[in-house]
């Protein structure tokens, strides 16, 4: 520690070389005054590491307290990636480094989600270091379909990879607790179960896999997919559905309710000239509201094409939000124009009864977009209190679900056929 304390004559390359010698032997107090020295040493030596930094060394050696130290000093050192383009994190999966990996992703949650080389993430590298407790812990802690269900550059998600490597406890656990999706195809087209071959279609893998509904891919259509596919699936249709109402929103807007004049009257007490909205002389309070609402369904219609024509990865959480927001405000807008029209066309004697049924309509309506509405409120708010501050508003919901799906995967086909 003399030459710590020598401090001004030592080189930023020796500083640097006490930094990894800390890492190394978990120095935390070394590395305390290595920082009192130079604040910027760690990533001084970081930027100047021709492969690990000190941050991945001290996590491949499970040195949680240097992990700690640094991570108190500088969070964004988490990101680094080395020259295989691995974070820290990947490291203290790959070697099983549980106490360090936990406070890793506390610290950051999203460097969890960063893809490797040959796509994937770190899930993949649990499975491919047989790291059980490193991806269990990862699932549970993270809680995102998507990183479960990521793909690498092949196609393969981390139940191909288990069941390639015939983990039998992997496959379980991701099965029964639904984790994954049993029926995806890898770039082959080939789901988990038919990477199945031999002696091996009646292991005890697939029974597990049959359990679950686990099929072929010739047994399922070539289009048929599910996750984070639905939308690719759903396209087609969402763009008729978008196409319809903007045709609808067109004709209401060029003959809308009540019809148009047939005629030209300048001079009697209702002036007007043909081809000009009857209800704009008659209602046009009215007529105003319904030119309102039937244009925001057109505009918004048509804005639902541009999403969908434009290309835009959908997989990525803001597009996939902003088409849905999209969608809601255009089949808002239309229901608005109809009941607009109904007001409109409806006989006065008629209007009182016309009246509760709108009323009715307006609460059920309403009901279910405010229940949609805080649905996916919570679901975003818990989203970003997951990722800054590490709390889980549905804990304890999904810990019930997940009960639930392995009793239910079990009584799928008799507990002698399920139990290991």
């Amino acid at each position: 520690m003399g030459k710590i304390n020598a401090g001004k004559g030592i080189q930023k390359t020796k500083l640097e070389e006490l930094v990894y010698d800390a890492a190394v032997e978990n120095n935390v107090t070394m590395l305390r005054q290595l920082l009192e020295e130079d604040s910027l040493i760690l990533d001084k030596a970081t930027l100047h590491s021709q492969d690990k930094s000190p941050l991945h060394i001290a996590a491949m050696l499970g040195n949680v307290e240097f992990v700690n130290e640094v991570i108190r000093a500088s969070p964004d050192l988490c990101l680094a990636g080395d020259r295989h383009g691995r974070l820290p994190l990947h490291l203290a999966a790959i070697k099983g480094r549980f106490s360090v990996l936990q406070e890793l992703v506390h610290a950051l949650p999203l460097s969890a989600q960063e893809r490797i080389h040959g796509g994937g993430n770190v899930l993949h590298l649990c499975i491919k270091y047989n790291q059980f407790e490193a991806l269990k812990f990862l699932v549970q802690t993270i809680q995102d379909d998507d990183f479960s269900n990521q793909k690498d550059d092949a196609g393969m998600t981390i139940l191909h990879l288990a069941v390639s490597n015939k983990q039998t406890k992997t496959i379980r656990y991701l099965v029964e607790n639904k984790v994954v999706q049993v029926n995806v195809k890898n770039e082959n087209g080939k789901t988990p179960s038919d990477l199945l071959k031999g002696e091996n279609n009646n292991s005890e893998v697939a029974k597990i896999l049959h359990c679950a509904g686990a099929k072929r891919g010739k047994e399922i259509g070539s289009c048929e997919a599910t996750g984070s596919d639905w939308l690719r699936r759903k396209r087609e249709s969402i763009m008729v559905v978008a196409s319809l109402i903007a045709t609808m929103a067109f004709q209401a807007g060029l003959n809308p309710a009540g019809g148009v004049w047939q005629d030209d009257n300048l001079d009697g007490p209702n002036p007007h000239v043909a081809g000009t909205a009857v209800m704009a002389q008659k209602q046009p309070r009215y007529h105003e509201y319904f030119l309102r609402t039937n244009s925001v369904a057109f505009v918004s219609s048509l804005s639902t094409i541009l999403f969908l024509i434009s290309g835009l990865p959908f997989r990525n959480k803001f597009f996939c939000w902003a088409l849905m927001v999209t969608m809601w405000l255009t089949i808002t807008a239309i229901a608005l124009t109809y009941g607009i029209s109904i007001v409109i066309v409806t006989p006065h004697d008629s209007k009182k009864q016309l009246s509760r049924v709108i009323k009715t309509s307006l609460m059920v309506w309403c009901g279910v977009m405010f229940f949609l509405l805080v649905g996916n409120t919570f679901r975003l708010m818990n989203r970003w209190l997951w990722r800054r501050h590490g709390i889980d508003l549905f804990k304890n919901l999904r810990r019930y679900e997940s009960l639930k799906s392995r009793a239910q995967v079990r009584s799928n086909c008799g507990e002698d056929d399920c139990s290991v």
